[in-house]
């Protein structure tokens, strides 16, 4: 993710990657980022607030 541990939005990811900050791009990264929350890849913090699980 973006911050070093800490938590990340979708949004904070597109800025990160380049990516236009436009509602489509926004909500295709936040359907990803669920995808690996439900693979247990990364947890959900808070809503929308996604982060690497601590080991």
């Amino acid at each position: 993710m973006t911050g070093a541990g800490r938590p990340t939005r979708a949004r904070d990811l597109c800025l990160a990657l380049d990516l236009p900050l436009e509602r489509k791009n926004i909500e295709n990264t936040r359907a990803k980022l669920k995808r690996l929350v439900s693979l247990g890849i990364l947890v959900e913090t808070e809503p929308g607030s996604l982060a690497q699980p601590r080991p």
